[in-house]
């Protein structure tokens, strides 16, 4: 099993007040990111946000994020091993610009650059940019076409045209060219209908929400996107998902933590606002339903909990690969603390059961094409 952090460009998507959590400072960017790349992680992946979600809210947390793109190269510099992806929302920047700048990337990573692709969700981000706020599938229409763009800049070695109902582009080129010879992976995390056929049409790494704790409804739900791309558009996909770790000596401690940091110290503001995008859903709920899932989202934006002891969190890890997932971004509220945990104790119990080779045992040139 794969395994890659994510969100450290900003306060990611762990949504609390204790005191320990995460501060996007590029200082801790580096750190953290250098610990991950020596322990052998395969993915550091940058999120994209260009507004917070507290209406008016210039001090609101979930708006403190520094550019994916700058980010990522900053990282790529830094870092040896894992790759770095740079997240994307299509409206919000040029395809043209798009390539070069992953071109780039690619080019101080040494090869190691992916880019995560994001159709446009959020109406107020969108409005700064005077970008239209498309109907659902017509975002992923525009999507489509965006990189379309970008994969043909990637990989022509003529000028082209090409005319879209959302691009013209009259006698593109862009150079230098991607290391990657087959062109940097791509990552993307559509969940509906119309979200699963373009990310197993397009994406490397399908990115999926997991919907339940049952062994096999998570394997349902993995086949559903694997079987799509290899019957519809004969490709073979890597399938990943997020999770927030809280990993303690015993199971107790691990559930007083989780209580302390999403129920005790909750940013409620934060956290309200995101329920309220979620109204239409949250209707439909009980109000038990409705507490867990607003805990849920404050622990990891609706990321599969792995909370517990060593042994407890090895096993669910075994779990989800069992059920075929390839790989695994997961977050920390104090991520410097998490990983030296995670490191130390849960990455021998993988390398145990199989779902790891250890790291020393790999070629230390290896690049972590996805």
């Amino acid at each position: 099993m794969k395994i890659g952090i994510f969100a450290i460009n900003g306060r990611g998507g762990i949504m609390t007040t204790v005191p320990e959590a995460y501060e996007p400072t590029w200082d801790l960017s580096v750190k953290t990111s250098q610990m991950a790349d020596a322990a052998g992680f395969e993915a550091i992946v940058s999120y994209a946000r260009w507004k917070g979600w507290v209406t008016g809210g210039n001090d609101d947390s979930t708006g403190l994020t520094m550019d994916p793109f700058t980010w990522a190269a900053g990282i790529a510099q830094a870092t040896r091993y894992s790759a770095v992806f740079a997240t994307s929302h299509a409206p919000t920047i040029h395809p043209i610009l798009a390539a070069k700048q992953s071109s780039t990337i690619d080019i101080i990573s040494g090869g190691r650059f992916g880019l995560n692709v994001v159709g446009g969700w959020n109406k107020p981000e969108l409005e700064m940019f005077g970008a239209p706020f498309k109907e659902h599938d017509r975002r992923y229409d525009h999507l489509s076409e965006w990189l379309a763009v970008i994969r043909q800049l990637w990989q022509s070695h003529e000028e082209f045209d090409f005319q879209g109902d959302f691009f013209d582009v009259v006698r593109g080129s862009s150079m230098p060219k991607p290391v990657q010879k087959s062109n940097p992976p791509i990552m993307n995390a559509g969940g509906s209908d119309r979200g699963r056929q373009f990310a197993c049409e397009n994406a490397d790494m399908c990115f999926l929400i997991i919907q339940s704790e049952s062994p096999a409804a998570i394997r349902r739900q993995v086949d559903e996107y694997k079987r799509l791309a290899r019957e519809e558009f004969g490709r073979e996909i890597q399938v990943w998902t997020n999770s927030m770790v809280m990993q303690r000596d015993t199971q107790a401690e691990a559930d007083a933590y989780y209580h302390r940091c999403i129920v005790e110290y909750e940013d409620k503001a934060c956290v309200d606002a995101w329920m309220q995008m979620q109204q239409e859903h949250a209707k439909l709920m009980s109000p038990e339903a409705l507490k867990a899932f607003r805990q849920r989202m404050a622990g990891s934006g609706g990321g599969f909990p792995l909370i517990g002891s060593t042994a407890r969190i090895a096993e669910r890890l075994e779990m989800l690969a069992d059920c075929g997932l390839d790989g695994i971004l997961l977050t920390w509220v104090d991520p410097l603390d998490g990983i030296g945990r995670f490191t130390r104790d849960v990455l021998p119990l993988m390398e145990q059961t199989g779902l790891r080779a250890p790291f020393t045992a790999r070629s230390q040139s290896e690049m972590s094409r996805t």
